[in-house]
């Protein structure tokens, strides 16, 4: 069976490139480059990413701090108030451990963040605000500390946006933050 695509006559491999054709690949090749050093400081220079530290944790000892924080927190009707600026969220199959959590507005909590199954997506967003959020990842075996400031007063919606199974549509928190 022949091609259908002919290949061109002569011998067109090593005829010169065109200058107008090497000017625009210097170009594409200089725009690229220029991209690429863009992308790669942005990532280390920009502020959009996110912060914290991460630990390796045994699910027994995060739990153990989990109920020692619920212990030590204050319930109230719109959640738990936090003995300190430590929080603690603990993912499991389908809730979020430790919310619904009431904090206060300008001050620098430290979101602990954990999972005692699977892996999780721990989304962050205002009510009232679908463009503003936060998306990170929760892993079993692993607590990410993430520093956390809410400048404005009002409910924050926690959502799972990783499938973790059949009850993953239910898996809802809220963070209230108060004057």
């Amino acid at each position: 069976m022949t091609s259908p695509i002919k290949p061109p006559d002569g011998n067109w491999w090593d005829q010169p490139v065109n200058r107008r054709e090497s000017i625009w690949l210097g170009l594409g090749v200089g725009w690229s480059l220029i991209l690429f050093g863009w992308m790669s400081a942005w990532t280390r220079v920009g502020d959009q990413n996110p912060i914290g530290e991460t630990y390796r944790v045994d699910s027994e000892e995060y739990r153990e701090k989990m109920d020692a924080y619920k212990e030590a927190a204050t319930e109230t009707e719109d959640g738990l108030v936090p003995p300190g600026t430590d929080v603690y969220i603990n993912a499991m199959r389908f809730q979020w451990d430790g919310a619904p959590v009431v904090l206060e507005a300008g001050t620098e909590y430290d979101i602990h963040l954990s999972s005692m199954d699977v892996q999780h997506g721990f989304s962050l967003r205002p009510e009232e605000a679908l463009s503003k959020q936060i998306n990170l990842q929760v892993l079993p075996g692993y607590e990410w500390v993430v520093p956390m400031t809410f400048d404005e007063p009002g409910t924050y919606h926690i959502i799972c946006n990783e499938f973790c199974g059949q009850g993953h549509r239910t898996m809802h928190g809220t963070i209230v933050v108060e004057e």
